[in-house]
């Protein structure tokens, strides 16, 4: 055991334990974001029997949860493979770069759960935009008209969910006080969290 511990205690492991952190930290958090989400949309507008609804949660909880594992390990495994191709050296402009790259790769897919995600993240780009205040946060179906919403192309869902992850990994590494602040601690949870750890424990089960 004390083998594995020095592994996990040595810095040249660190990035790439990071990755497997960062996937372990994106699959914990999209269940605790979906689970409970999915589940209460299936009370309110689920349509079938209960085993159907059920079967439903599971597949959004699985699709939020393994999305946001490979989205962070793809990022995380992008900005290592720029910072080793640049010297060692870390760019501002890496972070949009592997957020583009894994925007399209994972969240390109245009369905439902990816829509959803993509649109929050959006919403926080652009509302970065705005002034910032003085003072910081206080941190603690068809219609009776009969039109149907038309799903957007794919092809420009992919690129738009590819530059809202791309603009919002560069805003929070760069201009983290323009992020709102919910998204902040989520961010905070899912990329920096998974840089640090202790024991196997801390790795892999525990965050902290």
């Amino acid at each position: 055991m004390s083998g594995l511990e020095a592994i996990l205690s040595n810095p040249a492991y660190h990035d790439y334990l990071a990755i497997l952190k960062g996937a372990r930290n994106g699959f914990v958090y999209g269940v605790k974001v979906r689970f409970p989400h999915a589940l209460i949309m299936a009370i309110l507008f689920g349509r079938g029997d209960w085993q159907t609804r059920l079967k439903a949660i599971y597949r959004a909880t699985k699709q939020h949860a393994l999305n946001l594992a490979k989205f962070v390990s793809l990022y995380k495994t992008l900005l290592l493979i720029q910072k080793k191709m640049n010297g060692g050296k870390e760019r501002s402009f890496d972070t949009f770069i592997a957020g583009l790259i894994g925007g399209y790769a994972v969240f390109g897919e245009r369905n439902a759960v990816n829509e959803q995600i993509v649109l929050y993240v959006c919403s926080r780009v652009v509302a970065s935009f705005l002034s910032r205040a003085k003072a910081p946060y206080n941190m603690s179906s068809a219609g009776s008209s009969g039109v149907r919403p038309l799903p957007p192309d794919s092809t420009q869902f992919s690129i738009f969910a590819a530059v809202c992850w791309g603009a919002v990994m560069w805003l929070f590494n760069e201009r983290g006080e323009t992020i709102q602040p919910g998204m902040f601690n989520s961010m905070s949870y899912l990329y920096r969290d998974s840089e640090h750890w202790n024991s196997l424990r801390t790795l892999l089960w525990h965050n902290k």
